[in-house]
């Protein structure tokens, strides 16, 4: 994650929202600082859109919504703004705005190498603190391989690790299961 901002250039929550939609690219926002999303490969690509439509369709016929990487999540304890590549809310939603949700109950990033530690790190800290929060997924590009972190009823953060093309995750955040075979559709492993 590369900073936009230099410290004497700092945004407002408000500025940054305003700026942030009139941009063509997309930009997460953290403590007055601006963060450049970078585009993603292909396989990156595919396995985002192969996880929100998997998860759409296991939510048809549901109330909550699955949504790609073009809805914006804020964090409001922290007030960090991100883009994950999948996130599914219920009702009743909540955002400040019809482009912002603040109360998902389930997120979902694809790994990439430039921003694998934050994502698994930093990023999953922040969104720790969303109290509607009952799931969080990292998806490896390169070999079948979720890690599946999930919310406890006493609030603790559970840590199972999925690995394998045949394997299935469970979801407890819509009570739905997910095969990997589709989150990695069309997608190929080099050896």
């Amino acid at each position: 994650m590369t900073s936009m901002a230099q410290s004497d250039n700092r945004m407002t929550a408000a500025q940054y929202l305003e700026w942030d939609r009139q941009q063509t690219v997309r930009h997460e926002f953290y403590d007055g600082e601006v963060f450049a999303q970078a585009g993603g490969t292909r396989q990156h690509s595919l396995i985002s859109t192969n996880t929100a439509r998997v998860i759409g369709v296991e939510l048809a016929g549901h109330e909550c919504e699955a949504h790609g990487s073009d809805m914006r999540v804020h964090v409001a304890a922290t007030g960090y703004y991100a883009y994950p590549d999948v996130a599914v809310v219920c009702p009743p939603v909540e955002g400040e705005s019809e482009d912002v949700i603040s109360n998902p109950v389930l997120l979902v990033e694809v790994l990439s190498p430039s921003t694998a530690d934050f994502d698994r790190g930093g990023k999953f800290g922040h969104y720790r603190q969303i109290p509607s929060l009952q799931e969080y997924l990292v998806v490896w590009q390169d070999e079948p391989r979720v890690e599946q972190h999930q919310k406890t009823a006493d609030g603790l953060w559970l840590l199972r690790e999925v690995v394998g093309i045949d394997q299935r995750l469970n979801l407890i955040s819509i009570d739905r299961a997910v095969p990997l075979t589709e989150i990695y559709a069309k997608v190929s492993f080099d050896d």
